[in-house]
Order: C-alpha cells, then structure tokens, then sequence
C-alpha cells in the first residue's frame, strides 16, 4: 500500500517564469519600502525574493552579493540592480536599480525644499533641533555596528586608529585613506592572510527555501555570460552617460561653474563609498562643507537625518547636499530657487548612481560565468576597518556642531546632550528602531524649541 508522501517532504515546484512588469512592479514597491540602511534593505530583498517568491535561490544571492559587497557604491542598491539584470537582461536592471533610488529622490527633493524654505519657522526648527542630537548618536551607533563586525583583531584596530588619526589629527583626504588601507589589505593578505579573512562578504549556505527560477543549477542565462563586444558596448555607453552630461555642464556653464564642479566631485564620491554612506560621508563633508561651501555643518547634519528617515539607500543624503547647493548658489538667479536646487539635485544623484549601474553591467557576466569566491576581501576588509576610524571621527564632529554650536566659547547645550543620551540608550540599550528614534526626538525638539 502506497502512502502519500509528508507534504514537508515535497520539495516545492520551481516558481513561474516572472514576466518584466511583475518585476516592475515589485522593484516599484521595494522603493518606498526599503528603509532600514543597507542590512534592512539586504534582508526585504532576501525575505521577499528568495524566501517568499523564490525567484533566486539562497547561494545564487549570496553569491550576487558578495560581489556588490566588494564594489564601491550602495550594495542594496547594486544587489537590486543585479537581479533585475539576471531576470530580465539590462532594462530589468536599470528598471530594479532606478526604482530603488527614485521614490527617495522626489521624496527627498519635497523635504529639501520644505527644510531650506521654510527651516526658520518654529516648527521646522524645533524638530530639527531634536532630531541633530538623535543623529550624533545614530553615528556613534554605526562606528560601533561596523567596528564590532570588522574589528576582530589587533591589525585591524591598528588601521582604524591611524585611519582615525589622519582624518581628526592630520586631515588627511579620506581617499588617501582608502587607498592606503586597500594597500595595506592587498599587501597584508598575502603576509598575514588570517589577519584579514574576517571582512568582504557574506559566506555561503546551504539553506534552501524550495526550487527556485533561477536556482544553484540553472544554467547561466545567455545575456549574463561573458563577451568581450558586451563589455565594450557597456563601456562605451556608459563612458558616454557620464561624458555627454560632463561636456554640456562644462561648455554652457564652464569648469568652475557649481553644477559642473558638483559633476566632476560626486563623480569622485560614487567610486569612494567602500564600506556604504558613512564612510563616504567625510568626504562628503570635506568637500561639500570644508571646500565648496555649498552647505553648513549644521545643514550637513540635518540632511543626514533627512537620509535615515526615507526609504532608499543612504548615500541619498547627496541629493538634500546637492538640492541645497544649488538653491543657496542660486545657479539660475534668485527667481529660480527651487529650480537650481532641483536641478542639481538630480545632477548629483545622476553623478552618484551611474557607476554602480556601469559595475554591474560590466561585472555581472564575469561574476555569473566563472561562479568563484572572489579573492578582494583583504582589502575590503582593511578598508572596512579604516572606515571605523573615519567614522568615528564624523561622530565628534557632528557631537561638536550640536553641543556646541556656536564654538567652545558660546556655552554647551545641556538639553541636546540629554536628547542625545536618551538616542544613544534607546539605540544600543533597547535596540529601538532608528526611524522611531528620530522621530520620538522630532516631538521633543518641537515641544521644547518649537512651541517657545
């Protein structure tokens, strides 16, 4: 007599093929859903296309973001980008990588232009007063996240120390730091290869949700293996996406316009975010604030916060950087304010965005084809560790710009300070959402300042 077979024993039948516009609109949901930094927009993708939808399976997603991991840039934002790619060839790309980033953009061009316009009215002012505290210890919180992953051992501490050292002490350029730690890392791999095998990656599993469409055995898709005439085209179209732009700023506004000169430097900023936003954020800083003088600290903090309350990646805060540069450098004359600073927020992100497209189209056929464990996790790892260094650095500024804000000689903000101890317990004692934070210090900078 035959028995049926336990039901948690059939294996689950591999999902149906996904046409492009449920991708679409999958991708278009995940946009206005994907709060929570890199690790919470990490683990929507993971719950929703692999566990829930099974449209990749466990390793081949791992394995996809290994490699975004390795890469300069937004790894939430690549990994979206790369899977669209696999289903649906370069349109499902760009469409998985365009929709992660473009309802924060609009969301945050509206806020942007609420905070510049409207920022002296007491409303406006007391929730900003409550929500920089809240931010100096979001900060604090993050150089702790990253440094207890990264810091497991005495060469790595050495790293983030003297990375930290440079930037407070001897301002060095945060991307003279970069190199230095990836040299360190390349170098150190080969000497001490177990003081650098803990960064760079996500190790695999063995932990399978049932088949899925595209799973640890399906064939390489024909669009995702290599070509070299594929790798030309990418980099020629891409090469000429950042040229065409690059050469009309240049030539209608000339080199040292601020459209222009925003091209060129978060141009640079985009190939410098090993380690996600923080770490680019000094630079950021140095350049935005220290250099050009497009925004004020206190305007740098306050764009950070902008970020961390809207979905999307966090790198996104350059858009509020460039939205507010412009309105103040007033690029088109005073009667075109919200227009400079729409403009140019749309310039940054287009500046920011398009290497990350451009690395995976380029790299994603190498990666699907040859199917190894990448061998750049040293330097990664070395450059994760620096990263705690400059961090923490970006932390005492922001506590500086908040607790003293008008400099050592104008008094220390006793009501700040017990806002932002109340941030720093919820956070690493109550392990309280970061949005729930911000938003609870919002109420009490209103009710304090803004109601005064």
């Amino acid at each position: 007599m035959n028995h049926p077979q336990p039901q948690s024993e059939i294996p689950a039948p591999a999902p149906a093929e996904v046409s492009f516009w449920q991708a679409f609109r999958f991708w278009l949901k995940l946009g206005f859903i994907s709060f929570g930094g890199p690790a919470g927009q990490i683990a929507i993708m993971h719950e929703e296309l692999v566990e829930r939808r099974r449209w990749i399976s466990e390793r081949r997603f791992l394995h996809a973001l290994n490699y975004c991991m390795v890469l300069p840039g937004p790894e939430a934002q690549q990994l979206a980008t790369y899977i669209g790619w696999l289903l649906h060839r370069t349109r499902g790309g760009i469409v998985a990588g365009a929709l992660f980033v473009l309802p924060s953009l609009f969301i945050l061009i509206g806020l942007s232009w609420v905070y510049i316009a409207f920022g002296e009215m007491p409303l406006v002012a007391g929730i900003f007063y409550g929500i920089k505290p809240a931010v100096t210890a979001i900060v604090v919180q993050a150089a702790h996240r990253i440094g207890s992953r990264a810091l497991k051992n005495s060469a790595l501490w050495a790293i983030a120390a003297a990375s930290f050292v440079a930037i407070f002490a001897l301002d060095v350029p945060f991307p003279a730091i970069v190199a230095a730690a990836a040299a360190i890392g390349y170098c150190g791999g080969r000497i001490a290869p177990d003081k650098f095998k803990t960064g760079g990656g996500h190790g695999k599993t063995d932990k399978s949700f049932g088949r899925a469409l595209i799973d640890d055995d399906t064939p390489t898709p024909e669009h995702a293996i290599f070509s070299g005439a594929r790798l030309l085209k990418v980099v020629l179209i891409g090469s000429l996406l950042w040229l065409l732009p690059m050469a009309l700023l240049t030539a209608g506004f000339g080199w040292a316009h601020t459209l222009t000169q925003m091209g060129w430097f978060f141009t640079k900023a985009a190939l410098l975010t090993f380690g996600g936003a923080y770490a680019v954020l000094p630079y950021v800083y140095q350049g935005a604030v220290g250099h050009y003088g497009w925004l004020t600290p206190t305007q740098m903090i306050d764009g950070l916060a902008l970020g961390e309350t809207t979905p999307g990646p966090l790198i996104m805060v350059v858009t509020f950087v460039g939205f507010v540069g412009g309105y103040v450098k007033a690029v088109f004359g005073p009667d075109s304010l919200f227009l400079a600073g729409a403009t140019a927020a749309l310039l940054v992100t287009w500046f920011t965005f398009l290497p990350s497209f451009i690395f995976i189209l380029l790299g994603g056929p190498f990666i699907e084809t040859t199917h190894n464990d990448l061998k750049f996790t040293a330097p990664l790892t070395a450059i994760t560790a620096a990263v705690v260094g400059v961090i923490l650095n970006l932390a005492l500024f922001f506590g500086y710009h908040v607790l003293w804000p008008k400099g050592f000689a104008g008094g220390f903000e006793w009501l700040s300070a017990l806002i932002a101890l109340g941030a720093a317990i919820a956070l690493f004692r109550f392990k309280a959402n970061v949005i729930h934070v911000i938003a609870a210090c919002a109420v009490i900078g209103y009710l304090v300042r803004g109601l005064g």
